[in-house]
């Protein structure tokens, strides 16, 4: 994962988050830097700054795209006046965009729900041992306490999700922006049914859930 911002403190927040999150991070501070770095280790994924000096934001990904045959996805991220370079941004390909400021949390969701769409990450499918829990993401199915659950695609979607990033807290909103994908937010109740159904299929007791837990106020959080 390669973090392109010429504001360290940006940045150096950026990079944590997305190591807490498991993903390994490299950060450059220009264009011209983050472009060398992208050609000594091909990353993943690239968080782009789309005000950087010397070669912009835009710049730098027409020539990161250019130079690699496989498609290297990109998340801008925006100030609030840059309209007009954020639909060029994607007219160009970017995969989607944050815009300043931003809560790292949602930075971490965009980035697992390109990851999944493009699918440069198979590392990711190994099984997951969260206490008594085990979720495959390659078969997509969970046991728990060595019994199978019966999960919705959807529901396994939501768990996995959650389970990826342990003791994260997630809104609603982002839980539909990185699972469901959906840009525009409608009605996210949806998220409150998904997850009472998720805890009637994986906790003894769901009116007192030990794994999927609400934070109130803020959304919801798994504990192994």
């Amino acid at each position: 994962m390669l973090v392109v911002d010429d504001e360290p403190t940006i940045a150096e927040v950026v990079a944590r988050y997305l190591e807490r999150a498991g993903y390994r991070t490299r950060v450059a501070g220009d264009g011209l830097e983050a472009i060398e770095a992208a050609a000594a280790q091909r990353p993943d994924l690239v968080v782009l700054d789309l005000m950087l000096p010397g070669l912009d934001g835009l710049e730098v990904m027409r020539r990161l795209r250019d130079r690699e045959p496989e498609r290297m996805p990109v998340i801008l991220l925006t100030a609030k006046g840059e309209e007009s370079d954020r639909v060029i941004g994607l007219r160009l390909g970017a995969d989607d965009y944050v815009v300043k400021p931003f809560s790292p949390a949602e930075l971490v969701a965009r980035v697992d729900a390109v990851l999944r769409r493009v699918d440069t990450s198979p590392s990711r499918d190994a099984p997951l041992e969260l206490s008594d829990v085990t979720i495959d993401p390659a078969a997509r199915r969970v046991f728990v306490g060595g019994e199978e659950a019966q999960l919705t695609q959807r529901e396994f979607d939501v768990l996995l999700f959650l389970a990826r990033h342990p003791g994260q807290v997630f809104s609603r909103n982002q839980l539909m922006d990185a699972v469901w994908q959906y840009s525009f937010y409608t009605d996210t109740s949806t998220v409150t049914v998904h997850i009472r159904r998720l805890r009637s299929k994986i906790e003894p007791d769901p009116a007192q859930p030990r794994h999927i837990q609400t934070v109130w106020g803020v959304g919801y959080r798994f504990q192994p």
